[in-house]
């Protein structure tokens, strides 16, 4: 998710093919249909989205990091705050009126007026933070690690965790989060594919892989700029993808799992 070379970590999940490699072999693999097509701003490092109203809310990492309004349309940030660049930003989630937001190491989150991004207060956790979005009732956390932390939306305090395996393998690099219809999306870092986990046991119920949707050849570069940002439209019904600096943001239909 960061400025790192260790593809190492991702070699017991996707091999350098994009297969499943050794237990995970057997969850099913979805591919992806192109809808349509937005711009995207080559210079967001794009670490949380969101879908809101016909709009996107987007948050970078690097320094400095941002949280931005943008329009989905043409892409064009209607609103931006910058970090304090002592931090590297992270995922953020919108609950109930407010933007909440992560930072990597500093063990410190951000919570900020929804529409005009001005401060509102700060809260604290321990380890990384990577990644958030929200089910009904519970902040959902991702932290690089196989396992999913659930927040109460009020407090931000820690409730339980959720560790998320493939066929009994736990699942590591979890990077950023959506909720889709009743499951977890979460791209897999450094990686081209998406899981699908079931919040109720933490098994991964299907990969989506994204291969080709930005060719990794086109990349400027291919160890950073990697799928990342995943947008749901509930009442639409619309999935939207894209990465860090990549040019485009995706509406994409995913495809059914070949029969075994």
């Amino acid at each position: 998710m960061r400025q790192l070379t260790a593809l190492w970590l991702i070699a017991s999940v996707v091999s350098t093919t994009g297969a499943v490699t050794g237990a995970a072999a057997e969850v099913p693999v979805q591919g992806y249909e192109i809808v349509r097509t937005y711009p995207h701003d080559t210079q967001a490092f794009t670490e949380g989205l969101v879908y809101r109203d016909g709009q996107l809310l987007e948050s970078t990492g690097r320094f400095p990091s941002d949280i931005r309004i943008v329009r989905l349309e043409d892409g064009v940030v209607l609103k931006k705050r910058q970090l304090d660049t002592a931090f590297f930003g992270e995922g953020i989630v919108d609950v109930g009126g407010r933007i909440v937001s992560l930072t990597w190491r500093n063990q410190l989150g951000f919570i900020w007026n929804g529409e005009d991004l001005s401060p509102v207060s700060a809260f604290s956790y321990e380890g990384e933070g990577w990644s958030l979005t929200r089910d009904d009732h519970r902040i959902i956390m991702s932290d690089g690690t196989p396992e999913l932390r659930f927040l109460d939306p009020v407090t931000l305090t820690e409730t339980s965790r959720l560790l998320v395996t493939a066929d009994g393998v736990p699942v590591e690099q979890l990077n950023e989060l959506e909720w889709v219809d009743g499951q977890v999306y979460a791209n897999i870092w450094q990686t081209d594919r998406i899981a699908r986990i079931d919040p109720a046991t933490g098994h991964v119920v299907a990969w989506i892989d994204l291969t080709g949707l930005f060719p990794v050849s086109e990349r400027v570069d291919p160890l950073d700029d990697v799928a990342n940002g995943i947008a749901w439209d509930a009442d639409g019904k619309r999935l939207f993808v894209t990465g860090k600096n990549w040019p485009h943001l995706f509406e994409i239909r995913l495809t059914e799992a070949p029969a075994n």
